[in-house]
């Protein structure tokens, strides 16, 4: 938690964070962004590509940065920061927050960083340093507690001798503040019995007052027996550039360092639209892509219900779908014609965008999509009615026939009986009469044959 805000506090400067930070750091993007915005120099420009071995690349690029200025990561290699590998990663940022923000830490009169009367180093916790080796980290330890012991000297109930459970009260914290800011910690109404309220309250004031995002969770602090050393050095450590750095600096190094800020503000904005883009580009293409297929598909369903639901599916594709990917695509053109205008501004060369994520490209894809996309709708509803048609000539032929087949019922036994062989002269009579009639209304029945084989002939 606290090394994660620790890095989103330089990595806001750049209009981005991390969440997690064994996994966030992993394709070597935001940690080389995050060298760049605490050094404030410029990386090697990252490899855009998503394969395990372009990530590798840029974790190396990171690494070797951080190897130039002379700061030695013992078996740590880019591979295992790829991984995942959580142990790995937090001893890197480990020792990035401990070169890059405690080592330069400095206490006039004595201990390690002394400078002599009227030499005052300006504040710069970027100036990265030479080697990590143990008795460094203890150098950059002792001129940390040392700034702390002088600064809450003057504190009752105050007593720093360590960084873990002399901070647990929460006394110490406010003290600090107070020391620096005194307006804002009324420091005799504390209670060394209340740590919790103590610890929130100095937390809430830097992080409201100070910039100084929350890096400690008070109940961890109170309930845990020995709180984490690293972490208490490395939110301690923000207060110190938070305070160090309101001293005064020379006109003419502020100015070069606003101006350094403003080029440095420029180039990671105009980074960042470029990776705008080209994570826009590769959405917009891979959406485009998968959507073709499905509008080109005209293959019929064998129910109402099924095509009829394709074609719920083709309307929620034009009412839900599609309208936020037209808006993306503007925004693709927004966004690529404002970076240009920038990059133009600063004498920059122009952006060219990979191979195939051209707005040319983009627009090329759109055009087949909405080839593909028109006369689907008609082709659904020709298949609905299709159908429909289909369903009526069925009900109709097996209403037909039915009546039929009642019709025909007993007809045949009926003419094979040879009640003639005994009738009378006028039972035979009869018998011609009824036969007739019979006759008559099997001429009338061959019509309705016909109307029936000519809607099986249909179907």
């Amino acid at each position: 938690q606290t090394f994660t805000a620790w890095c989103n506090s330089h990595l806001r400067k750049a209009g981005t964070q991390i969440e997690n930070i064994d996994e966030d750091f992993r394709d070597g993007l935001k940690l080389m962004l995050l060298l760049e915005v605490i050094s404030g120099e410029r990386l090697p420009k990252p490899e855009r590509g998503k394969m395990r071995v372009h990530k590798i690349n840029n974790v190396n690029k990171a690494l070797d940065f951080i190897a130039s200025k002379g700061v030695k990561l013992v078996s740590i290699g880019a591979e295992e920061i790829v991984d995942g590998n959580a142990k790995m990663t937090l001893g890197m940022i480990w020792t990035i927050i401990l070169r890059f923000a405690i080592q330069d830490i400095s206490v006039e009169g004595e201990g390690p960083g002394y400078l002599p009367p009227g030499r005052r180093r300006l504040p710069n916790p970027l100036r990265l340093i030479r080697d990590l080796s143990p008795s460094a980290e203890t150098s950059a330890k002792e001129g940390l507690l040392l700034w702390c012991q002088r600064k809450t000297a003057p504190y009752k109930n105050v007593n720093v001798q360590n960084f873990h459970i002399s901070w647990k009260d929460g006394l110490a914290f406010n003290a600090l503040i107070h020391r620096h800011r005194p307006e804002l910690i009324e420091y005799d109404k504390l209670r060394k019995d209340d740590p919790v309220t103590n610890l929130n309250n100095a937390f809430e004031v830097a992080e409201k007052y100070l910039d100084i995002p929350k890096m400690l969770d008070a109940e961890d602090i109170v309930n845990t027996a020995r709180p984490d050393e690293k972490a208490i050095m490395t939110y301690v450590s923000s207060f110190y550039h938070a305070f160090s750095g309101a001293q005064k600096v020379p006109e003419a190094a502020a100015t070069a360092a606003n101006r350094i800020c403003k080029v440095l503000a420029v180039n990671q904005e105009n980074e960042h639209l470029m990776e705008d883009y080209e994570k826009l580009a590769s959405d917009l293409l891979e959406w485009i892509k998968r959507t073709i297929p499905w509008l080109e598909d005209r293959s019929p369903q064998k129910t109402i219900q099924e095509m009829q639901q394709k074609l719920e599916d083709f309307r929620d594709y034009r009412r839900v779908h599609k309208p936020p990917k037209v808006q993306e695509k503007c925004q693709l053109e927004i966004n690529f014609n404002t970076l240009q205008t920038k990059l133009r501004l600063s004498n920059r060369p122009a952006f060219m965008p990979s191979e195939g994520k051209m707005v040319s490209d983009i627009n090329t894809g759109w055009q087949h999509l909405e080839q593909a996309e028109k006369g689907y709708e008609e082709w659904l509803l020709n298949e609905i009615r299709r159908l429909e048609r289909l369903d009526h000539l069925a009900e109709k032929f097996r209403q037909k026939a039915s009546i039929h087949e009642a019709w025909t019922e007993g007809k045949e036994a009926m003419l094979k009986q040879k009640d003639y062989e005994t009738a009378t002269l006028s039972d035979i009579k009869a018998l011609i009469r009824k036969h007739e009639a019979f006759e008559s209304d099997l001429a009338a029945h061959q019509d309705r044959v016909e109307q029936i084989a000519a809607i099986a002939q249909e179907l």
